[in-house]
């Protein structure tokens, strides 16, 4: 049977040389699901493969999106099954490799049915982002939708927004539109989940932040910050080191700010990811042992089939 392997996980743990070696034994490309490293210009904050990795490994999805381009959980998913229409033909196996939660649930569970935002619902929610902004929208969204409110990245203004919208248009929560019912798929999937002890994983996140400074992150921001106002750079590491261009933070401060905030989306990633049962959980070092349990998944496959 068609079988979509899923390496999934936080930030930092260690999934990209992990992926290269999977996708290698598979004899498969890796689809990613970085839904940052879509983005063609942010090759150092989002810790993009490089031009080494994806020689070593084909990779789709990486740097496929100008920054200010609009891009979508539900556009990825029917991307990604398109794709999947194209390969397995010549592959039993695909890899799909990141650490985008909701992406990751489009692929292999499907996007709710949403309802369509009115242009008069999306201009009040724009207007009242204007004038009261971010904060208070997400002090709306935690009167609407307590259930939501708790897991959004409260950071992140366009997850808020579409929460009201649809809040404003249904009348009724989020929440309740995201049943997270699976809908069929024509592959059978394997989840591999990737964690670390926490502080093993904090460091790990505080020495890539240092070594993106010192690969030239800040000239990086500064390149693109003309592109502010997009989603794109609504992003950790980004947002942070804007406030420095603008004067308003000292650098070391900043740096510290990333560290931080990236060890709490961290948490938030394994948050959503230890709600799925159906992960099977490893160390990243454990190499052989996750080969081992994917083949040997794999063959169970093959022998109920035959």
């Amino acid at each position: 049977m068609r079988t979509l392997v899923v390496l999934l996980g936080p930030t930092a743990v260690g999934k990209t040389e992990l992926s290269l070696s999977l996708a290698e034994m598979l004899g498969c490309p890796i689809i990613n699901c970085d839904s940052r490293q879509l983005f063609s210009d942010l090759k150092i904050g989002t810790a993009a493969p490089t031009a080494a990795q994806q020689q070593r490994v084909q990779h789709f999805f990486v740097s496929t999106l100008g920054l200010d381009e609009y891009y979508s959980a539900a556009q990825y998913e029917a991307d990604v099954l398109h794709l999947t229409q194209e390969l397995f033909p010549t592959h039993d196996t695909l890899l799909l490799s990141g650490g985008s939660m909701m992406y990751i649930d489009a692929v292999c569970k499907g996007i709710d049915d949403i309802p369509t935002i009115s242009d008069e619902v999306r201009t009040l929610v724009k207007k009242q982002l204007e004038e009261n902004g971010l904060a208070e929208l997400v002090e709306t969204l935690h009167k609407l939708d307590p259930e939501y409110y708790t897991i959004v990245d409260k950071q992140n203004t366009r997850r808020v927004v579409h929460a009201l919208e649809v809040c404003y248009m249904s009348g009724r929560t989020y929440t309740s539109f995201r049943t997270q019912s699976q809908k069929p798929r024509p592959f059978r999937i394997i989840k591999i989940g990737l964690n670390r002890p926490r502080e093993e994983l904090f460091q790990r996140i505080n020495e890539r932040v240092e070594q993106m400074m010192h690969d030239g992150l800040l000239d990086e921001v500064r390149r693109f910050s003309v592109y502010r106002h997009c989603n794109a750079l609504n992003t950790v590491g980004y947002k942070e080191l804007l406030h420095v261009l603008d004067g308003e933070w000292e650098l070391p401060m900043a740096v510290e700010r990333i560290k931080k905030n990236t060890r709490v989306y961290a948490k938030k990633q394994l948050t959503w990811f230890r709600r799925d049962e159906s992960i099977t959980w490893f160390h990243p070092d454990d190499v052989e042992t996750i080969k081992q349990f994917i083949n040997t998944k794999l063959h169970e496959t093959n022998l109920a089939e035959n």
